[in-house]
């Protein structure tokens, strides 16, 4: 049985915040996306293997294992990539809304990858989405491609956390996130190259990092990754999991208000885009309400 105490729901709380925190660290970080994600992934697969030594966990797994979870691990690479990207092309906030679907293309996505149907009330709330998408779309018509990148970024994330879901039934969460950040920060690398054809005279691919660039790095891949990730997997000893990912949707939420905060005017938006905004994270709150209710009301039958 799961019995959370205060000190825990104001930990979790406090995770949410450091996740809402990472479009900002992208847009400080002077470099660009893919080289951005190849130090994020790799500091944080160093960070992991630490943490796996202290704790004297096992790396060992059959090698066509470690491939699908390294499979799963590019996913994550393409996810931070246009998510970054997104923010670069747009805002942080206009990137974060985007993102605020993600729970959303789960709902969709979920159904298909365990073969079971899709829901009635996850059709009504992706109409819902969407029509908050539309509201931002036709007052911010200036950050079509960074909205449109976003969503690309949601979808991905909600295809790999489905994933790792499965995964997640197998292996500790120790290897699989060892494995993946270390086939992320791979992936960004073997890009580089088809990165570097697609860039102009003017551009070249930046290795360097300047002024506070390894502090923004360090908090991404290790205060923004590792050590969140850690602390969650202990909070899920005590919170129940419908808690923990109820209040991971409030992320977009933190990170909008915190964007307002670092840069101001640039982040202030038309009132209309939070119209869009919050009509999308009305229906990201709702949608696990609706899940527990419907498995509440199947439970209650099959009892009766």
């Amino acid at each position: 049985m799961h019995s959370g105490s205060i000190k825990d729901y104001l930990l979790l709380h406090f995770i949410v915040l450091i996740w809402g925190f990472t479009a900002i660290l992208g847009l400080l970080v002077s470099l660009p996306s893919l080289e951005l994600v190849f130090y994020r992934t790799l500091i944080a697969a160093v960070g992991v293997a630490i943490l796996i030594f202290f704790k004297n966990e096992s790396l060992s797994i059959s090698i066509p294992q470690v491939l699908k979870i390294m499979g799963v691990g590019i996913l994550i690479s393409m996810h931070w990539i246009s998510f970054f990207w997104s923010a670069r092309l747009s805002t942080a906030s206009v990137c974060l809304a985007g993102m605020a679907t993600t729970s959303l293309w789960t709902a969709f996505i979920e159904p298909l990858v365990k073969k079971t149907k899709v829901k009635w009330y996850e059709v009504l709330l992706g109409v819902v989405v969407i029509s908050g998408l539309l509201v931002i779309f036709q007052f911010e018509s200036g950050y079509w491609l960074g909205l449109s990148v976003a969503l690309g970024s949601a979808f991905l994330a909600a295809l790999f956390s489905v994933l790792n879901g499965r995964l997640s039934q197998r292996y500790t969460p120790y290897q699989i996130t060892f494995y993946e950040m270390l086939a992320a920060s791979l992936f960004a690398l073997v890009m580089l190259p088809f990165y570097n054809g697609l860039m102009t005279e003017e551009q070249v691919i930046q290795w360097v990092w300047t002024d506070l660039d390894w502090l923004w790095l360090f908090i991404l891949g290790v205060v923004c990754t590792v050590f969140p990730f850690s602390l969650t997997v202990d909070l899920m000893k005590r919170l129940p999991v419908f808690s923990i990912n109820l209040t991971m949707n409030l992320e977009p939420v933190y990170g909008i208000l915190l964007a307002v905060m670092v840069f101001g005017e640039k982040e202030k938006m038309t009132p209309q885009f939070y119209l869009g905004t919050l009509i999308i994270l009305i229906s990201v709150l709702i949608y696990p309400l609706l899940n527990y209710w419907n498995k509440r009301r199947k439970n209650t039958k099959v009892i009766s």
